[in-house]
C-alpha cells in the first residue's frame, strides 16, 4: 500500500496523471480514512501500469478503458488490436509518402542553380 506520491514516484509518473486517470474512471480512487492519506493497493499500481503500457503502444484512453472492460474476452481484444494495427498501417504508408514527397522537394533545391528562386517554397505557394 502506497500513498499516491509513492506511487507516482514508483511508477515515474505525475500525481497529476494519476488523478486523470482517476477522473475518466480508469482507476478507482481509495476511499480516504478518516485520518491520514488514500492509499493505493497493488491493483491500483498493476492498473496503472497497464495503461502506460497500452499508451506507448499507441492506444487511446477510449480504446485502453475498452480492454480493461475485456479482461478474459480474447476475441474482443484481437478485433480492436487489429483495428488498430489496420490504423497504424495506414499511419506509416501515409508517412512514407511524405518521405518520398519531402525528398523529392529537398532534391530539388540540390540541383537548382537559381538562388533567388526555391522549388520548395514554390511549390507550397
Amino acid at each position: 500500500m502506497k500513498t499516491i506520491g509513492k506511487l507516482a514516484k514508483a511508477l515515474d509518473l505525475s500525481v497529476e496523471t494519476i488523478r486523470f486517470y482517476e477522473r475518466e474512471n480508469l482507476i478507482k480512487q481509495p476511499q480516504k480514512p478518516l485520518s491520514g492519506y488514500r492509499l493505493y493497493d497493488d491493483s491500483i499500481a498493476n492498473q496503472l501500469q497497464f495503461i502506460c503500457r497500452a499508451k506507448a503502444l499507441g492506444f487511446t484512453l477510449k480504446e485502453i478503458a475498452s480492454l480493461m472492460s475485456m479482461d478474459g474476452n480474447c476475441s474482443k481484444v484481437e478485433s480492436l488490436g487489429l483495428q488498430k494495427l489496420k490504423i497504424i498501417q495506414s499511419k506509416i504508408s501515409d508517412l512514407k509518402r511524405l518521405e518520398k514527397v519531402i525528398k523529392e522537394m529537398t532534391n530539388s533545391c540540390k540541383t537548382n542553380d537559381d538562388q533567388s528562386h526555391c522549388p520548395i517554397i514554390a511549390s507550397l505557394k
